[in-house]
Order: C-alpha cells, then sequence, then structure tokens
C-alpha cells in the first residue's frame, strides 16, 4: 500500500513538473501572440457589447436625434445652425458606460478564453481545443466622446450622423501576467436627413465636431 501511495505521488509530481514547463514554454515562447490574441477576443467582445448596449437604448426609445441634436431657423425657414444639446450627450455617455463596464466586468473565462489551436496550428484547428483562460480583473478607464459626420445624400439633401466613440482601458489576467488593453468603438447612435443647406458653422470644422 505504501509502495503504491508512493508510485502515485511521483506520478503527480511528474505531471506537475511537466505541466509547469508547459506552462513556461507556453508563457515565454508564445507571449506575443497569447496577449495579441487576448486583444482580439477582448476587442471583439467590448464591440459587441457597445453596439448592443446602443442598440437597446433605441429600441427602448433611450435615444433619438432630435433630443441630441436641435436646429435653429431663420423667419424663411432655413437652417441657420445645428446645436448639440449637452444635458442629453452627457446623460446618454453615462447611461451608456455604466451599461459596457458592468458587462465587461461580467465577461468570464467562456466568453474570452483562447483555444490552444489558435496558438499552436491556427491553419488546421483554430478555435479548437482547450482553452486558456482569459479574466478582466478591472475596468481602469472608460469614456466616450460624440462626434458629428456629413455625406451626401442626394440633391440639395444632406446625412447627418452622430456618433459615439467609446474608449476602454482593460486589465486582464492571462497566464498569471497582468496587460491593458486600450478598446476603441465607434457606432452610429442617431442620423437624419436634412433638406437644404447645412449651416456653414459645421461645414468649415470639416464636418466633424466634439460636443
Amino acid at each position: 500500500m505504501v509502495r503504491w501511495l508512493r508510485k502515485l505521488l511521483r506520478a503527480i509530481i511528474a505531471l506537475l513538473l511537466v505541466a509547469l514547463v508547459v506552462f513556461c514554454i507556453i508563457r515565454y515562447k508564445y507571449d506575443n501572440v497569447i496577449r495579441q490574441l487576448a486583444e482580439v477576443q477582448i476587442r471583439n467582445s467590448t464591440s459587441d457589447l457597445t453596439n448592443d448596449a446602443i442598440a437597446k437604448q433605441i429600441a427602448n426609445g433611450n435615444i433619438a436625434y432630435d433630443r441630441i441634436v436641435y436646429f435653429e431657423k431663420d423667419l424663411d425657414g432655413r437652417i441657420t445652425a445645428l446645436k448639440t444639446n449637452i444635458g442629453e450627450v452627457n446623460r446618454l455617455k453615462t447611461d451608456i458606460l455604466n451599461i459596457i463596464n458592468d458587462e465587461i466586468l461580467a465577461l468570464d473565462s467562456t466568453d474570452l478564453g483562447i483555444p490552444l489551436g489558435s496558438l499552436f496550428l491556427p491553419e488546421f484547428i483554430s478555435g479548437k481545443g482547450p482553452e486558456i483562460p482569459v479574466h478582466i480583473i478591472a475596468i481602469r478607464n472608460s469614456d466616450a466622446v460624440f462626434e458629428s459626420h456629413f455625406s451626401e445624400a442626394g440633391i440639395n439633401q444632406t446625412l447627418h450622423q452622430v456618433t459615439m466613440v467609446v474608449s476602454v482601458d482593460v486589465a486582464v489576467l492571462v497566464l498569471g501576467k497582468t496587460d491593458t488593453f486600450t478598446m476603441t468603438s465607434e457606432v452610429v447612435v442617431a442620423e437624419t436627413v436634412i433638406v437644404g443647406a447645412v449651416p456653414d458653422t459645421f461645414l468649415q470644422s470639416g464636418g466633424k465636431y466634439e460636443p
């Protein structure tokens, strides 16, 4: 019985040593590849979360063009200025960032794990095999900027789009090492077609502003 336990103990120690060697090889030989794969996984997930969060806000009626941007017109009904409702912009920014931050922190290794097939034989078994766990441990910073873009939409018509550019600094733990990635996503939150001339103040700014 004692001899059997010794053999079992030796086998366990041997397996642990093999696992340690494999861990070290993966950690140091494939460090850059693992980092790149982890960044891709997180970038894709955060981009999806941003799109979903804004889509839900639009579906619930919390985002509307005429609540973000309003027109000033002269006596002849011509648009003389487009102005931003700063209070509405700040409300949207706070609400959407809160949703995104909560959902990013809720992601686990089943959402972000790196399949070994993507590491060793990506040409043949990409996305297959056991996964290297990836854990999001903190959000260091998150911010959002609203931008305005103009493009032609037809004769005497201009498409005006308001986009939200979200940037999130995420701290990630992979194979005992912590990395920080900055993820950026740009999503259209509102748009409309303007009939007639667009105010010169916007055209002179290159069709883009940050309220």
